[in-house]
């Protein structure tokens, strides 16, 4: 089953960390986080109850176009494209060109794991996985 790890991280925490990375003074683990959201609220905004039901429609339904997810889903087109673009650019979703130009949705993930931090870490590399 594979799992995307997600992490809370301030934005100078991020900075941080990349320039530590790109620096050579700190290596990822595999079991860290590949995808950072800015705070618990905006992560909660993305995987609301809606937007975690819609992804296990998806999951469970594998539909061929948004026309046929909306019909699964009674939620417009046009919403469903936003939202799915946002969840794409997290790596929830994977959007691919079908027939006709239509947008396929797949859900990349079967799990999500979130690692929330309770106190800032007091350097790079330090924080648990």
């Amino acid at each position: 089953m594979r799992t995307l790890r997600v992490g809370i991280a301030s934005y100078e925490e991020m900075r941080a960390r990349t320039l530590a990375i790109a620096g050579g003074k700190y290596r990822p683990g595999p079991d860290e986080p590949k995808v950072w959201f800015s705070s618990a609220e905006s992560f909660a905004r993305i995987l609301s109850d809606r937007n975690r039901s819609l992804l296990r429609v998806i999951a469970e339904s594998a539909p061929e176009s948004l026309a046929e997810l909306a019909g699964l889903t009674s939620r417009k087109k046009s919403n469903l494209s936003r939202t799915l673009k946002t969840m794409e650019h997290y790596g929830f979703v994977r959007l691919s060109r079908g027939a006709r130009g239509t947008l396929i949705p797949r859900v990349t993930y079967q799990r999500i794991s979130l690692t929330l931090p309770l106190s800032n870490p007091e350097r790079v590399g330090n924080e648990a996985a």
